[in-house]
């Protein structure tokens, strides 16, 4: 069974609907927390990097192993997909910048793709992307030009949250208490749907993309 990893920064911020999908699809999970101190062997084996409430740019010092980690492995010619702080690590590897918002962007948000489309994505954050080199943007928000990129054909980075499901926003509310913005009560099944598909249709590019490259 293909194997893939990911790597998690807090206990409350889990794969989410990424399990779903990689059970789905046959893969299995490696989970490496970061922030004890877990991290896979440096090599060009597809990673996917989540989120977490630190900062990119600081951090507490298990942080600076990890982008040390990952500017070896991107060395190595990985794929990564990142979410939200991957995302942000991920851009500073690659030449970009992270800097902070006039104020946060949080809860149930709608960005734009290049092609038109629309999707209310979950959000949860202060800082923001400035692009990398050689960067394409994917998507955007009102508030948050800078929602998706690419970088080649396998790398990727979201600042929107799409593994969230109900049972992520439920996990991290109880975490979080008063200080999480993200919604209660009776959830928004159909929009949690519509990000599902989306999300297990663009993992199902990258995954494919990147495998052929590692094994062509």
């Amino acid at each position: 069974m293909p194997t893939l990893n990911l790597i998690q920064h807090h206990p409350a911020e889990g794969p989410g609907a990424i399990a779903d999908w990689a059970t789905s699809r046959g893969l299995t999970l490696n989970v490496f927390r970061a922030d004890l101190g877990q991290l896979p062997p440096v090599s060009a084996a597809p990673v996917m990097v989540l989120g977490g409430p630190y900062e990119s740019n600081a951090g507490p010092q298990w942080l600076e192993a990890e982008r040390q980690w990952l500017a070896g492995s991107l060395d190595q010619g990985a794929a990564v997909f990142a979410i939200c702080l991957g995302a942000q690590l991920l851009a500073l590897s690659l030449g970009g910048k992270v800097r902070r918002m006039a104020r946060m962007e949080t809860g149930w948000t709608e960005v734009t793709f290049g092609d038109g489309q629309r999707l209310n994505v979950l959000e949860w954050h202060e800082d923001a992307i400035e692009l990398p080199p050689q960067a394409q943007l994917l998507a955007s928000s009102d508030q948050c030009e800078q929602q998706m990129y690419r970088v080649g054909p396998t790398r990727v980075g979201l600042q929107f949250h799409p593994e969230w499901n109900a049972e992520s926003v439920a996990m991290l509310n109880e975490h979080f208490g008063e200080e999480s913005p993200l919604p209660r009560g009776e959830q928004d099944s159909a929009a949690y749907t519509a990000v599902y598909e989306w999300l297990q249709a663009t993992l199902d590019g990258w995954w494919t993309v990147s495998s052929a490259i590692r094994h062509g």
